[in-house]
C-alpha cells in the first residue's frame, strides 16, 4: 500500500487537475465606486452541452476516521465541480489525472489552507470531499443536466492508498 504525501495546495501544483479558487496572487479590479475588490473569473464552470445548467449547492460533510484508506475515486465527465469552504477550515483533496481509469501511482493529495477552494476540471478523478473538521460546509458549483455525470472506480487491494492524518 502506498502512502500519499499531503502537499500544500498551490495553483501550480493543482493545475493538471483544475483551478485553485483563492484571492492570494489573483488578478482583481475595483467595482462599486471603489468600495469592492472583484477577483474575477477565478475558475470556469464546464458543462458538456448547451442544455446543461450550472448550479450552486451546499454540501455538509462529515470527517472520516484517520488514517484513511483511499479505496475509490470518482469523476464527472459532463461538467466541472467546485468546492469552496464556507467555514474557513482546511480540507483534504485527493486527485488523479484524466484518463479511462485512475492510475494508483499518479494519485496526489493536497491540503487547502481553509481560504482556498478548488474546481475539478471535467473528467478529473477525485475522492469525494474530505473534511478535516468533524463537520464542515462547502459551497459547490457543478452541472445539472441529462446523462450520467458520475463514474466511480474502486481500486484493487494491491492499489489501495493510505492517507495519513494531516498535521
Amino acid at each position: 500500500m502506498r502512502t500519499l504525501m499531503i502537499e500544500p495546495l498551490t495553483k501550480e501544483a493543482f493545475a493538471p487537475f483544475g483551478d485553485v479558487i483563492e484571492t492570494d496572487g489573483s488578478d482583481h479590479f475595483m467595482i462599486n465606486n471603489g468600495s469592492t475588490m472583484r477577483f474575477h473569473r477565478l475558475a470556469e464552470v464546464e458543462t458538456a452541452t448547451p442544455e446543461d445548467k450550472a448550479i450552486i449547492s451546499i454540501f455538509r460533510a462529515e470527517a472520516q476516521d484517520m488514517p484513511f484508506t483511499v479505496r475509490m475515486l470518482e469523476r464527472h465527465p459532463l461538467g466541472s465541480q467546485a468546492f469552496i469552504p464556507l467555514l474557513g477550515n482546511p480540507f483534504l483533496i485527493v486527485v488523479a489525472p484524466v484518463g479511462d481509469e485512475p492510475v494508483s501511482g499518479l494519485v496526489r493529495a493536497f491540503v487547502s489552507n481553509g481560504r482556498q477552494g478548488i474546481n475539478y476540471h471535467r473528467g478529473v478523478w477525485h475522492h469525494p470531499v474530505l473534511t478535516i473538521e468533524k463537520r464542515d460546509d462547502f459551497l459547490v458549483v457543478d452541472r445539472s443536466g441529462s446523462g450520467n455525470n458520475c463514474d466511480e472506480h474502486f481500486f484493487k487491494e494491491d492499489q489501495l492508498l493510505f492517507l495519513a492524518p494531516h498535521q
